[in-house]
């Protein structure tokens, strides 16, 4: 990127791409910074997600001008927001598309008046506005922007340098104005989030975006001392503790919707309420106590979509379990290799710190997998690759870290899963290795999956689009019916000795095809008990643990 260059479409989308990517490295990072007593779930995960979709939502405007990329950016960071901070960045992405409305290209005063606008959409969308947040970040980076470009500066290198050097600052200030954030020993973590987007943004500008992948951003210290209080564990907590309710959040849909009707009609019913959007989408974001009336209600006025309600005294008690995790305790952390938000999900609540995403098509390399033990917190690690052809590269982290590296040489995610359960609490390192390395013998992995071509193997004509069914790593059956291949893989099983199946199905399946999957073997096989458990992973249409 040359100095004093406009922006065009592609250059637009193109910077807040490789800014997404720079968040991303530090998701974890901006994640342990959120506070209670407004825990929000996972901000940074939060704000990622919402740049996906706004970037993917422009993917197909970004040779148009810098007006259409934007206006495209905006309608998915509204349609994809998560949490508190992701509807607010989506708001700031809002304005900003306001602020360069009619825009072919962009130079530095075109962006200063974007920041501008964003700013304002920012605070226009919160009920209850509050200093030492993310809108106030990017309030002091508009100010800061339009103080640049009011002085006859309109290289955009400038103005983004003058921006990320303010954000920088108002992200260190607000400790001094929230006092949640003092007590907590902690910088706000939108506002992190947003610095980190912005300093992405500046460093694809400097021509920096191919050194970025081997650096990561940094972490904005507090300009005053901070003592963080001793974390309360859920055991201390007294009964009558005022609970912190539910994250609930969600679209919208209908006809001449009113915001300011919606947020009147919302205001005394929780906290945090933030409602953006128009008269026919609005994004409702909103702390309470009873999410149930605010759903009936809302259901009055229009169709629901994307509705996300989180228990947010459950995320108080990880929150407490993430903080015994990162003091120094010379604990032992885990890694894990999954594919799927649903076995993610399983992964995380069976204690994995980190997960990996990748599997069968995607298998992440040895740098991926070295990336997550350096971001865990113990010396101590235990890798779970959970795929045969992973094994060798998680061998290799071990060559690039002083941390102490113990590799599981499970091949499937049901093989990851009974390592887990295995794990003792009050043994050492190397016996929980050993324990969990000897549960992979306990349990048996069936994958259904579709052939992608015809061949012929062990024995098996296969043709194309026939389902074909994966004994540990060996095809053993296949037909064009899903249910009858499985059947004829557990024949091939010693199922007497199992007891529990559990049925993981993948992202194009449904819980309804599963239960009819688990009452044909029921049918077969009554002794055994059946879990049905979304898995959500790509390829493989179930995946069958048995025990």
């Amino acid at each position: 990127m040359q100095l004093n260059r406009n922006l065009s479409g592609k250059d637009f989308h193109e910077m807040f791409s490789v800014a997404t990517e720079w968040l991303e490295k530090s998701v974890t990072e901006v994640n342990a910074l959120n506070v209670f007593p407004v825990p929000d779930g996972d901000t940074g995960t939060n704000m990622l997600l919402t740049m996906h979709s706004s970037l993917e939502e422009a993917r197909e405007a970004a040779t148009s001008t810098v007006a259409d990329v934007t206006k495209k950016m905006s309608r998915g960071a509204l349609m994809g927001a998560r949490g508190n901070s992701g509807v607010i960045l989506s708001q700031i992405i809002a304005g900003l598309a306001r602020g360069l409305e009619g825009a072919e290209t962009c130079d530095g005063a075109c962006l200063a008046k974007g920041f501008e606008q964003a700013s304002i959409a920012a605070y226009k969308g919160i009920s209850n506005p509050v200093e030492g947040t993310i809108i106030t970040v990017i309030k002091d980076v508009a100010k800061a922007a339009k103080a640049r470009s009011l002085n006859g500066d309109s290289d955009i290198v400038s103005i983004m340098e003058e921006v990320v050097t303010a954000a920088g600052d108002s992200v260190a200030n607000t400790p001094a104005l929230l006092k949640v954030l003092r007590e907590a020993g902690v910088v706000d973590a939108g506002g992190q989030g947003l610095y980190i987007i912005l300093d992405g943004a500046l460093r694809y500008l400097k021509g920096e975006a191919d050194a970025m992948q081997f650096r990561k951003p940094q972490i904005i210290p507090s300009k005053i001392s901070l003592v963080p209080h001793s974390i309360t564990s859920p055991e201390s907590i007294c009964d009558d503790e005022i609970p912190f309710g539910y994250c609930t959040n969600l679209l919208l849909k209908g006809q001449t919707l009113d915001v300011d009707k919606i947020t009147a009609k919302l205001n005394k019913r929780g906290e945090s309420l933030v409602v953006v959007g128009d008269d026919k989408t609005i994004r409702v974001h909103i702390h309470t106590l009873d999410p149930g009336w605010v759903i009936s209600y809302l259901t009055t006025l229009g169709t629901l979509d994307n509705v996300h309600i989180q228990n947010m005294d459950e995320q108080h008690e990880d929150f407490i379990e993430m903080q015994k995790e990162k003091s120094p305790s010379g604990g032992v952390s885990m890694v894990a290799v999954v594919a799927g938000d649903g076995f993610a999900e399983v992964f995380s609540s069976l204690g994995v710190s980190h997960i990996v995403p990748g599997g069968q098509t995607m298998n992440p390399s040895t740098k991926d997998i070295f990336q997550a033990v350096e971001k865990c917190a113990a010396d101590n690690i235990i890798i779970l690759p959970n795929n045969k052809n992973i094994i060798l590269s998680a061998e290799q982290v071990q060559k690039l870290t002083k941390k102490s590296i113990r590799v599981v040489p499970t091949k499937t995610m049901p093989q990851g899963i009974a390592s887990l359960l295995a794990f003792d609490y009050d043994a050492d390192f190397e016996t929980n290795h050993h324990l969990m390395s000897e549960a992979i013998g306990t349990v048996k992995t069936i994958e259904v999956t579709q052939a992608v071509r015809s061949t012929k193997v062990n024995g098996l004509d296969i043709q194309k689009k026939q389902f074909i069914s994966i004994l540990d790593g060996n095809i053993v059956s296949v037909d064009n019916d899903p249910q009858v291949s499985l059947g004829q893989a557990l024949d091939q099983t010693d199922v007497s000795e199992a007891e529990v199946v559990t049925i993981y199905y993948g992202e194009n399946e449904s819980e309804a095809g599963a239960e009819s999957l688990s009452a044909s073997i029921s049918a077969k096989y009554p002794h055994l008990q059946f879990e049905i458990i979304r898995g959500g992973q790509r390829y493989y249409n179930y995946i069958i643990s048995l025990e």
